[in-house]
């Protein structure tokens, strides 16, 4: 839904690339950078309990990330091999942010049974933990939907959360839950990415259905 907003985002952050490019940094090694700091930031956001802060900086470190098309343009107009450590990046990036969240919940659910005896779960933990780890499998199905089907020749691209919308959810999600100091908040965000996430993957796979189907490519195969 987001990715409407990408021009518009792109004009905004123009001026930052061409500060980079004057600096001297690449777009790889923006790409690295981002990755990087998204990574260590991610988890360290989970083990510290400190979501608001977590998602404050994560959000910095996304649009830092994001530098790396922009500061391309401006130099080399952008490589095969950029384009590929990007997307290969960002997978670990994506990952190490959801970590963080099955960090945080599992944290809080040993707090919880520390301090209420007999009590082995707080469920509103270990559902979270459950819909967060199912969404890293969303996650990393609609990225893979994607490029499998690039490698046969089709698009799949669209879908109701993309990469920039996931970010979004997972991001606001972990800045209200830090404000609110209570997981219950996360818990949803984490329902409502798992929830999207899910209609995605099946966005993608009819898509390419649908134009495979259109070109007759839509018959079983055996690998």
């Amino acid at each position: 839904m987001l990715e409407k907003l990408r021009p518009w985002f792109k004009r905004l952050i123009a001026p930052i690339a061409r500060a980079l490019t004057r600096m001297g940094i690449t777009a790889n090694a923006v790409t690295v950078i981002g990755a990087v700091g998204t990574t260590i930031v991610g988890i360290a956001s989970g083990i510290t309990g400190w979501m608001f802060w977590g998602a404050l900086v994560l959000t910095i470190l996304v649009v830092f990330d994001s530098l790396d098309g922009s500061v391309a343009a401006i130099t080399t107009g952008g490589t095969k091999f950029g384009a590929f450590l990007d997307s290969t990046l960002d997978r670990i990036a994506d990952w190490a942010v959801l970590l963080g969240c099955i960090i945080y919940f599992f944290v809080r659910n040993s707090t919880f049974t520390a301090a209420h005896a007999g009590q082995r779960y707080d469920w509103i933990c270990v559902s979270g933990m459950a819909l967060a780890i199912y969404s890293v499998m969303t996650s990393f199905v609609t990225s893979y939907a994607r490029a499998r089907a690039q490698s046969v020749g089709y698009e799949a691209k669209n879908g109701v959360a993309t990469r920039c919308d996931r970010l979004t959810i997972i991001l606001v999600g972990m800045a209200i839950c830090g404000l609110a100091n209570n997981p219950l908040w996360l818990m949803i965000d984490m329902a409502v990415l798992a929830l999207l996430g899910t209609i995605t993957v099946f966005q993608r796979i009819r898509e390419v259905y649908v134009s495979m189907r259109a070109n007759g490519d839509a018959g079983v195969s055996k690998q």
